[in-house]
């Protein structure tokens, strides 16, 4: 069984998290059902985060009686003292416990330090020493961010998007947080569904003995795949070896890894999917992206008002309204009868 410690926090646990962000998009009894048997299949690192909407209501329905058995990350996007404090006892109050084993500041555009100016390092200080959070960590989508953050010796752990389309430079962060003993949790480790081998996806992260991956899982079908990688991981062979290069060769580059911090737009495009259905179309079922309600929502693109807050707001530095016209370009392409 391949398991992962993360870092000084001590916290090791099967090299497969569970990453609670869809799981807003199903009924409770339909998360507690996926919780539990997340649990009962020997995953016990649960991840989520205050703006999940009710993400954190539902793992603390279906943890309940079992919180000292799991550890469960979630994070904070306040960016004052007063709102942490906010966040994190509405937290608690939504996961049912009375402490947090990481909380983490959720992708700030800085690294959070004692005397800022914010409060915000100094609160979390404070909430280690309640006893309300057992150790510090911070997520993130810059890589200048979250390698002062390694420099800064400040935190316990990095969240970063990490999987099989890692530049030289995202594996370098990786191994600066080995070296740091620093915990690494990868997150966007299928690439925003963009990476459809999960097989391939495991076996290239398991390299990293340091990296634990959060897998976001909705769909009990999804949930199976993972449980089966607990008891038997996926080994690096020169097949996913063949397959890896090949997505390396068409994903790498400028494209939309989905992340939404781009969102909302004010003109009312759904950017986080459109500026990449180029790539979904092509790596999904393309029946699903061809629905008159997807055809809808790419046609808002012609409403865009270049106003440029979603490339202000990106965090790869993407021209996002050039990168929306490319696709609708290609989708009303495919449309018209375009070979995929």
């Amino acid at each position: 069984m391949g398991n992962v410690t993360l870092g000084s926090t001590g916290i090791t646990v099967n090299k497969n998290g569970f990453g609670a962000l869809p799981i807003q998009r199903i009924s409770d009894e339909d998360a507690v059902h996926l919780i539990r048997k997340a649990y009962e299949g020997g995953i016990t690192f649960f991840d989520t985060a205050r703006c999940y909407t009710d993400s954190e209501v539902k793992l603390g329905l279906a943890l309940e009686g079992i919180r000292d058995k799991v550890y469960i990350a979630t994070k904070t996007m306040s960016v004052t003292a007063e709102g942490f404090w906010e966040d994190l006892e509405t937290s608690l109050r939504n996961l049912k416990t009375d402490y947090v084993d990481i909380y983490q500041f959720h992708n700030p555009p800085f690294c959070p330090k004692p005397g800022d100016g914010t409060g915000l390092y100094e609160a979390m200080l404070e909430a280690k020493a309640q006893g309300k959070i057992r150790h510090i960590g911070i997520t993130n989508h810059r890589l200048a961010v979250a390698e002062e953050t390694i420099q800064s010796g400040l935190y316990e752990t990095l969240q970063f998007p990490f999987c099989y389309l890692a530049s030289d430079r995202d594996i370098a962060l990786a191994e600066q947080c080995r070296q740091a003993d620093m915990g690494f949790i990868a997150m966007k480790a299928l690439s925003g569904g963009l990476i459809t081998n999960s097989r391939a996806a495991y076996a290239y992260l398991d390299q990293f003995e340091q990296v634990l991956p959060i897998w976001g899982v909705q769909r009990e079908k999804e949930l199976d795949e993972f449980l089966s990688y607990v008891t038997e991981p996926p080994v690096m062979t020169e097949e996913l070896k063949a397959l890896i290069e090949n997505d390396r060769k068409l994903l790498q580059g400028e494209f939309c890894r989905g992340c939404g911090y781009c969102m909302p737009c004010p003109a009312g495009i759904e950017i986080n999917n459109c500026a990449r259905m180029s790539l979904l179309i092509r790596r999904s079922p393309s029946a699903a992206q061809l629905t008159p309600e997807v055809q809808e929502k790419m046609a808002r693109i012609k409403e865009c008002l270049h106003c440029g807050r979603c490339s202000s707001r990106c965090p790869y530095g993407l021209d996002t309204p050039a990168l929306l016209e490319k696709n609708l370009k290609d989708y009303e392409e495919i449309l018209e009868g375009k070979a995929l």
